[in-house]
Order: C-alpha cells, then sequence, then structure tokens
C-alpha cells in the first residue's frame, strides 16, 4: 500500500492568500499600536499634564514603552500555542486582543476626568496592547515564510513590513487628517478618541480574515507526521541558544531604527525641531509611504544577493549618517527635516525588507513561533520600545538635541559586528 507524502509546497492561491492575510492583519493590528505614538503631543497633555512639557512627553513615551515589556510574555504564549496548535488560530487571538484594547483606550478617562485613576488604566490597556504585540511579530513572519517558494522567502517575508509599516502609516495618517480636520480645542475634548475607537472596526475584520486561512504547509506536515513540539520554549533554549541570541542582537538595530525612524521623529521634529504638530505628521506620512513601497523591492534584491549585504549596508548607513540625521531634523526647516526622515528610511528599509525572511531561516518550523518570538521581541522589549523615552531622556539630559544619534549609531554598530560574525541563510532550504 503506498503512502502519501504530507504536501510542503503551497498552490499559486495560498500563495495570495497568506501574503493577503498576513498583510493586512498586520496592517490592521500595528495600526492599532501605532496610532498612540503619533498621538503623543495630544496624549501627553490628557494624562500627564506637567507645567514641564519635557516631563509630560517623557511620562507619554514611557507609557508607550510600558506596553513592550509585556511582548516578551505574548512571545512565550502565543509562540507556545502557536507552536502547538497551528499559526492560524494564535494569529486569530492576538488580533482580537489588540482589537479590544485599543477600542478601551478611546473610553479612557483622562487625568482632567478621573485624576491618576485614568493614567493607571492607560498603563493597563498598553499592557494588554503589548500582550497582543509580542504575539504578532513572529507568528506573522512564521506564517508568511513558511509559505514561500525557495528563492522567494525575501519577498514574501518582506510583506510581514508591509504590514507593519502599512499599520504605522494608517495611524499616521489618520493623526494627520485629525489634526487638519479638527482644532486644538476640539482635538482634546474627544477627537483624540476617534482613531481609538475605530479599533473594534479593524479587529473583526483582521480577526475574520485570519480565521479562515489555512495553516502552512510546512506546518501541517509536521502536524500529520506527529513531529509538534510537546514543549517548545524549552526546546529553542536548550536546542538553539545561539540562534535565539543571534535573534536578540540583530533586533538592536532593527527595534532601534524602527521607533526611532517610525515614531520618535514625529514627536523630535516638533518638540526639538520646533515644526508644527501638522507638518510633522504630514511628513512621517509621506516618508512612511515611501518606506511600504520600498520593502518589497528590498526583499525580492535580499533573494538575489542574499540577507547579509542589505542588513550589514543598513548598519553601515546609520554609523556614517546618525549625527547628520538629527542635525537635520533639529534645523526647524520643514524641508530639511523631510530630508532627514527620507534618509533614515532610505537606509532602515534595506534591513527591514530582509530581516523577516532572515529571522524565519534561522530556526526549524517546529519551534521556529517560539524560538524567533522570544529572541526579537526581548529586543524590542528592552531596546526597542523605550527608544523614544531614551531619545527624549538624552535630549533634556545633555542639553544637546543630537544626543539621541549616539544610541542610533551604538545599536548599528553592535547589530553590523554582530552580521560580520553570521553565515548566509537566504540560499539554503527553509529548516
Amino acid at each position: 500500500m503506498s503512502v502519501v507524502a504530507p504536501r510542503i509546497e503551497a498552490t499559486a492561491g495560498e500563495y495570495r492568500r497568506a501574503i493577503t492575510a498576513g498583510t493586512i492583519g498586520n496592517v490592521l493590528e500595528w495600526y492599532d499600536f501605532g496610532v498612540y505614538g503619533y498621538l503623543v503631543p495630544t496624549l501627553s497633555q490628557l494624562f500627564f499634564p506637567n507645567g514641564d512639557p519635557t516631563v509630560s512627553l517623557l511620562s507619554t513615551f514611557a507609557v508607550f514603552g510600558v506596553g513592550f515589556v509585556m511582548r516578551p510574555v505574548g512571545s512565550v504564549v502565543f509562540g507556545i500555542y502557536g507552536d502547538r496548535h497551528g499559526r492560524r488560530r494564535a494569529l486569530s487571538a492576538v488580533i482580537f486582543i489588540m482589537a479590544i484594547s485599543t477600542f478601551l483606550m478611546g473610553l479612557l478617562p483622562t487625568y482632567g476626568q478621573a485624576g491618576l485613576l485614568g493614567p493607571m488604566l492607560l498603563v493597563v490597556v498598553r499592557l494588554f496592547q503589548g500582550l497582543s504585540a509580542g504575539g504578532e511579530w513572529g507568528g506573522s513572519t512564521s506564517y508568511i515564510v513558511e509559505f514561500a517558494p525557495h528563492g522567494r522567502r525575501g519577498f514574501f517575508g518582506s510583506w510581514q513590513l508591509v504590514g507593519v509599516g502599512g499599520g504605522f502609516l494608517l495611524g499616521s495618517l489618520t493623526a494627520a487628517l485629525l489634526n487638519n480636520a479638527l482644532d486644538g480645542a476640539q482635538k482634546l475634548a474627544w477627537g483624540w478618541r476617534l482613531p481609538f475607537l475605530l479599533g473594534i472596526a479593524v479587529g473583526i475584520v483582521g480577526a475574520y480574515m485570519r480565521w479562515r486561512i489555512d495553516d502552512t504547509p510546512k506546518y501541517t506536515a509536521l502536524e500529520d507526521q506527529g513531529e509538534i513540539a510537546s514543549a517548545p520554549l524549552v526546546e529553542a533554549l536548550r536546542d538553539y541558544p545561539r540562534e535565539t541570541a543571534l535573534g536578540f542582537g540583530v533586533t538592536l538595530h532593527n527595534t532601534v531604527g524602527y521607533y526611532i525612524a517610525l515614531v520618535y521623529m514625529n514627536n523630535y521634529m516638533i518638540s526639538v525641531g520646533k515644526l508644527l504638530q501638522g507638518t510633522a505628521l504630514w511628513i512621517s506620512t509621506s516618508c512612511l509611504a515611501v518606506f511600504v513601497v520600498l520593502l518589497p523591492f528590498m526583499g525580492a534584491w535580499s533573494d538575489r544577493v542574499g540577507r547579509r549585504p542589505l542588513l550589514l549596508g543598513s548598519c553601515i548607513g546609520f554609523i556614517i549618517l546618525g549625527y547628520p540625521f538629527f542635525l537635520l531634523a533639529a534645523s526647524g526647516n520643514a524641508a530639511l527635516s523631510a530630508l532627514a526622515l527620507l534618509l533614515m528610511i532610505v537606509l532602515y528599509a534595506p534591513f527591514a525588507g530582509a530581516a523577516p525572511a532572515f529571522y524565519a531561516e534561522i530556526f526549524p518550523t517546529r519551534v521556529r513561533y517560539t524560538a524567533l518570538s522570544v529572541g526579537y521581541n526581548l529586543a524590542v522589549a528592552i531596546f526597542g520600545g523605550f527608544a523614544p523615552f531614551i531619545a527624549t531622556w538624552l535630549v533634556s539630559q545633555t542639553g544637546s538635541p543630537y544626543a539621541p544619534a549616539a544610541y542610533v549609531i551604538a545599536a548599528a554598530l553592535i547589530t553590523g559586528i554582530i552580521l560580520l560574525r553570521t553565515r548566509e541563510t537566504a540560499f539554503s532550504p527553509l529548516p
């Protein structure tokens, strides 16, 4: 009697559905998470009123960072669940949690309405957002790359970042439109709530889409063969400690570059460069659009030349131009500020486009969700989520508007050194 071999390659239709579900789900997930960052100037007045605007910004960015503290927890909870029960179920759960917590943020009382209860509830909601985000990145990366045909993993994986960048773009665009449509009093009274309340609608759509997709052929093959990991976290840390540490180290530049360029610089142009909030938001929105467009090309490029050249090139670019980025952005000139952010985006895009495939390629399928998520989210929690807070603190403590450059350059330097000692992964089969 013949035995039918498990199917490990997807059909063309499944390729399209995988990219669509992974990308759109990420857009919806990261819109919810990112809109907080773009409304920091408004939220700081509502939840942390203080005579010193720097203190208000620091407090609001600290709460932004608090959400990242839960990301390692989310990576463990949803990573284990996703490796044991499938990517589809885990990804459906994380987007639902993000949508509910974001919707609740839109209902919170402010400091003026409830005193300290307002900021305390804001912290609680951010913790749930962080829990969800911790399960999203590794899960969606695993899902999309596991569907990819050999030789196109970079292109497929880049769509994970297209979704992330698209979510932040949608958040930035929403904040910009809100700023144009309402005056300052209206934004502070009720307008700030609208972007968060939209979270429930996008979450329902995203959860529905993800629940209807199939699990990846590689995961299904493991399931059919009875080779699902019973304790993926233990196995990942026991059998793949070097790879997990590598994921952590490579993420330093990835996360610092991302949250400085895509979140902090908007507020930097306002607080240091003294640009109008509306001007800064439109600069951020335009540069984010460029970033999203570049990503698939960078992913495809990494399929041709390998992951390391793009990853290393981005690190070198940030080391060389880290100081000029902030010199231009602090000028107070809108054109020079836009040039600074555009340069950051163009130099970061090669890393972002190649990174998802690289992360997925260093771990085997049976523990990929957990191992990828843990290493990545630990680095994000420590260095990325608090990057806007650290940058703001550096400016306030040193008195130099260019001080954040040291943080950006240090992260790029450390990751670059690690990559010099790392093998190429693009041309080997997915383990």
